[in-house]
């Protein structure tokens, strides 16, 4: 059987042609997720900025998150989609270095922000009487600029200057070909970004959580040995779910990028021996995280519920409901 190249010309990447089936069930699980994750992401986004009684210090940051995962899912998770099915990107050179600048950026994005949630619930718990100082609007958007700014300049900066493929040039040459868009790295640059894009922040966040955990509990069974302190209960107890909540978030976050990233750091140096479509699972196992962020809303915040349930039953399109008790 002759070879099915990507474009007219032989010289083109060779085409994997999966059975009509096999693709149609692909597409309609990949297409699920895509769906679910800019949906999903779209509502959280909407609700904390339409709701006023969830402009929240902590919630801007989510929406910082829901953001970066909604644009994932959109701009990322969708023409990859299509390149996973039909084995071949149709979409140009060009934008297949936009393509990838912008999904290095969005992961990033994500990391950094997951990040920036932690610093806030550790200031929540550890020092509740100077948060609204430390943490005000203004600090807030300085700390999302600099999430959305980093992100920027490593995505772009790193597949523009071809950092990625820095001292393997000749070895990416030889197997790219035109027809597939494909994000190589040398074993110098997986390493760094890994490192410093996965493994850094999870250390930082599992500390940071762990001393969260203890000094609540430690303040929870102070109040507990008190008596006439009913709201400074309930106040302990709302945080502590709260950064429960974010806690499963920060987990879903780990379980969904591990394989990818350990798998990330190894295939340089086992001669990119990796199965693609091993490494394409590994990938879409990252995605997943944007698409389970929303579904980690819905079960844990009763606002988000409520929120879900105004916008589908429309009544948010006939009255002002910006005003309205979530919770």
């Amino acid at each position: 059987m002759e070879p099915v190249f990507c474009l007219e010309k032989n010289i083109s990447c060779v085409k994997t042609v999966y059975p009509l089936p096999f693709r149609v069930i692909l597409y309609m699980v990949l297409g699920v997720m895509v769906i679910v994750t800019v949906c999903g992401n779209l509502l959280v986004t909407v609700s904390i900025i339409y709701f006023k009684q969830l402009h929240t210090p902590t919630n801007y940051l989510l929406v910082s998150l829901a953001v970066s995962d909604l644009f994932l899912g959109l701009l990322v998770m969708l023409p990859n989609m299509i390149q996973s099915v039909e084995t071949c990107w149709y979409f140009g050179d060009i934008l297949c270095k936009v393509y990838l600048s912008i999904g290095v950026m969005l992961c990033t994005a994500s990391i950094i922000n997951l990040s920036l949630i932690s610093i806030d619930r550790y200031n929540v718990v550890i020092h509740p009487l100077r948060y609204r100082r430390k943490m005000s609007g203004n600090v807030i958007l300085l700390m999302i600029s600099f999430s959305w700014g980093v992100s920027g300049v490593v995505g772009f900066g790193m597949i523009f200057f071809r950092l990625n493929i820095l001292g393997i040039e000749d070895f990416y040459n030889s197997v790219a070909c035109e027809g597939r868009c494909i994000f190589l790295q040398s074993g110098m640059s997986s390493t760094v970004s890994s490192v410093l894009s996965f493994y850094i922040p999870g250390i930082i966040m599992i500390s940071l959580y762990l001393k969260i955990f203890i000094v609540a509990k430690r303040q929870f069974l102070s109040i507990q040995n008190t008596t006439c302190m009913a709201s400074a209960r309930d106040s302990n107890k709302k945080q502590t779910k709260a950064t429960k909540t974010l806690v499963v978030i920060m987990g879903a976050f780990l379980l969904c990028w591990a394989p990818f990233f350990v798998c990330n750091i190894i295939h340089p140096f086992i001669s990119y021996s990796t199965p693609a479509a091993l490494f394409e699972t590994f990938l879409w196992a990252g995605y997943i995280n944007s698409t389970l962020n929303p579904i980690i809303y819905a079960f844990f915040y009763t606002w988000f519920r409520k929120a879900f349930r105004l916008f589908v039953s429309g009544k948010i399109f006939k009255d002002d409901m910006s005003n309205i008790t979530l919770f």
